[in-house]
């Protein structure tokens, strides 16, 4: 029998479901179990193994009717079994509507659907709603993140033996969740004087926050736009420590296990989504720009012994 499962993003939330995936996976071991997706996680999904098959959801707008009708047979012609709506979005809720007359068994949010998990009515981390509606057929807690599968041969960047990860960058549309890049510089060279060298982790849209912070920092490594997915994993089993701000990266790195202290502001709620891992602390504050240095310091996980 086939089974659906529909998680389109965004990257910690796809890092945060590989615990469901991997519990479907037991639940259903004999089952071929298709993952409906987007295509920034189709590698991702693919190195997992978790799943038998993986689609592509190009996430049609309401107007392009006839490549949303596509979607909509192709899923009615594979006759599923079950359906784990794991996104709970309004587009998939639309998904379960227009597959009327043929649907499968449901385990979602959409109204009227078999197993249904009601929307909190208070803050609730994404895993732990997630966690309930698995709970709703039988499925287990899923438990943490386990990125093993995630392996890469990182000697290519010649990084010393002890190293502090540092984040700097998050969403560009949402620069109220970035920790001043000046502040990462002073704690770069404060752990520098501590024996840990700060290694810069990002992409184009932070090259300005790394470079400002290789300029007051000139001991920092920067490894802008050289990482993949794989590279942040096994950077962050390597790493002592890592701090960065609420974006994708840093649920890689707290994933990983390395001991993780993520900044959050008032743009972001950490009790609906933020980093597992077998150490992670968080730190909040109405804005970032009033989180001085030393409540960091003062906030930083033990780092890892060599």
């Amino acid at each position: 029998m086939a089974i659906l499962v529909i998680k389109h993003s965004a990257l910690g939330d796809m890092i945060l479901s590989l615990p469901l995936l991997h519990a479907i996976r037991r639940h259903h071991p004999d089952d071929h179990i298709v993952l409906l997706t987007t295509a920034p996680y189709v590698d991702l999904i693919r190195r997992s193994g978790l799943v038998d098959e993986i689609w592509t959801d190009t996430r049609p707008k309401l107007w392009q009717v006839g490549a949303t009708w596509r979607l909509i047979r192709r899923i009615r012609e594979a006759r599923f079994r079950r359906v784990y709506d794991l996104q709970g979005s309004q587009r998939t809720n639309w998904y379960y509507r227009l597959l009327a007359g043929a649907r499968p068994e449901w385990v979602g949010n959409a109204p009227g659907c078999d197993y249904h998990i009601p929307d909190p009515t208070e803050p609730m981390h994404i895993t732990e709603l997630r966690r309930r509606q698995l709970a709703l057929v039988g499925i287990p807690d899923p438990g943490l993140p386990d990125l093993d599968f995630l392996q890469s041969d990182i000697a290519r960047l010649n990084l010393p033996a002890r190293y502090a990860l540092l984040v700097p960058g998050g969403a560009p549309h949402r620069p109220a969740k970035r920790w001043p890049a000046g502040h990462f510089a002073a704690l770069g060279s404060r752990l520098f004087e501590t024996g840990l060298t700060p290694v810069l982790i990002g992409r184009a849209a932070e090259q300005a926050e790394i470079e400002t912070i290789k300029a007051a920092c000139p001991a920092a490594i920067d490894l802008c736009e050289q990482t993949s997915i794989a590279d942040l994993a096994t950077l962050g089993r390597q790493a002592a420590l890592a701090i960065g701000n609420d974006t994708g990266p840093m649920h890689i790195i707290a994933a990983s296990g390395c001991p993780s202290l993520v900044l959050y502001s008032h743009e972001s709620d950490p009790r609906k989504v933020s980093p597992r891992g077998d150490w992670v602390r968080l730190l909040q504050r109405p804005s970032l720009q009033d989180l001085s240095l030393g409540d960091v310091l003062r906030a930083l996980p033990p780092a890892r012994q060599a």
